[in-house]
């Protein structure tokens, strides 16, 4: 029998845990609840308490209620729940983990489940499921269910909500189980709607081949995303045609993947090829969401909810510089793979974004910072012509011996 191990905070919320739990336990569910409340005694009983997932986390419960400093304790459990919830998934008694709470509950549940392998699930029903949800969600595959109204006692709408998730969790562990994964190497490629012709055509080349392509929207998410799989070495390689993230980092956009862009090599190393795509443009929201120093740029309403705006040619002299910093300082086999002819399908000639200056000054900056170990070649195609994704695939290839 499949366990659901709840993580919550039982000082505030205790009949809402006490509630699913049954409701898991109907279901034909094992149930374990792990206490990471601070601020008073537990209102239901835990089967982990408080002061072990203290204990887990290198400190005392009794430290954390003196100091009164209810940010440090919100940390200190949500590490240690991360530590029991690792143990509990290695000793087979946790098949799903689910949480319930505001900001300092989802808080700690988000951090612990985290850590949990991808594919094991992973449900949190919050207060914090609308707006930005990245620092909750990360790289995971966590759900989260809006609680619509506080989780704050069980009534006629929280009762639906929190039942219904008890549901969902419970129909999760009882589905029929996914068919193993196969066998083929893993490749990674990076995409965003300018660049979609020229990674489907390289994702067919790649499968033609033998791998299994991975696609990753250049989104800040995806682009975190992917430098997480490189890192945990479950890649072959990457396919990286757009690096539009690195424009966003620069200039102020609103969708960089941070510094953790272009920079994670994994064990054993992944090789990869890298190109432009997209670095002509950085992403804002709505148009008047553009930033005031931004108004009078060349912007182009993409949809009504993503405005662009084109890189001058210092930002791209700039980007430029960043992106072959980066690659310079990968340690995996490593090619750079410049089109010529257009680094979007809005860059091309007779484009909105078309600007061979800017483009002349992204090519210069990165023949001036790469490292002369990392092979660099140009290709008189625009990024979405099938000749491109051909040469980057064969390049990629190549590299991976």
């Amino acid at each position: 029998m499949a366990t659901v191990v709840l993580v919550g905070t039982l000082d505030t919320k205790g009949a809402e845990y006490g509630f699913v739990r049954e409701r898991l336990k109907a279901a034909g569910l094992n149930v374990t609840i792990v206490d990471c409340g601070i601020l008073g005694e537990p209102q239901i009983k835990p089967d982990i308490p408080r002061a072990d997932v203290a204990r887990a986390a290198g400190t005392d419960i009794a430290q954390l209620v003196a100091a009164g400093d209810r940010g440090a304790a919100v940390q200190a459990m949500a590490r240690g729940a991360e530590a029991i919830l690792k143990t509990l998934h290695l000793v087979g008694h946790l098949q799903g983990v689910m949480a319930l709470g505001g900001g300092g509950g989802t808080s700690i549940a988000a951090r612990a489940f985290q850590s949990l392998p991808f594919g094991l699930p992973k449900l949190i029903v919050t207060t914090m499921a609308s707006g930005d949800t990245r620092p909750y969600v990360g790289e995971s595959d966590i759900i989260l269910i809006p609680s619509v109204v506080d989780v704050a006692g069980v009534n006629r709408i929280s009762a639906r909500v929190l039942g219904n998730a008890a549901a969902a969790m419970a129909g999760i562990l009882a589905a029929p189980p996914v068919p193993a994964a196969g066998t083929k190497k893993l490749i990674a490629a990076s995409m965003f709607g300018v660049t979609t012709p020229s990674v489907t055509e390289g994702r067919r080349l790649l499968e033609a081949a033998g791998y299994e392509v991975l696609t990753f929207h250049m989104t800040g998410t995806g682009g975190r995303t992917l430098e997480s799989l490189v890192d945990n070495g479950l890649l072959a390689g990457v396919l990286d045609i757009t690096t539009t993230e690195l424009a966003d980092e620069v200039v102020g956009g609103v969708l960089s993947a941070g510094p953790v862009r272009l920079t994670r090599t994994g064990k054993p190393p992944a090789p990869r090829v890298v190109s432009v795509g997209a670095l002509d443009m950085v992403n804002f929201g709505p148009m008047d969401t553009v930033p005031a120093q931004f108004r009078d740029r060349k912007l182009y309403v993409h949809n009504a909810t993503v405005t662009l705006m084109r890189t001058t040619p210092e930002e791209c002299a700039a980007i430029g510089k960043l992106l072959a910093e980066r690659v310079s300082a990968l340690d995996a086999p490593t090619a750079v793979l410049l089109p010529l002819r257009g680094i979007s399908s809005i860059a091309v000639e007779g484009g909105v974004f078309h600007d061979p200056a800017a483009d002349a000054a992204l090519f210069s900056a990165i023949d001036g910072h790469l490292g002369r170990h990392v092979r660099l070649e140009e290709i008189d195609t625009d990024i979405n012509d099938p000749a491109f994704a051909a040469r980057a695939v064969e390049l990629l290839q190549s590299l991976l011996g």
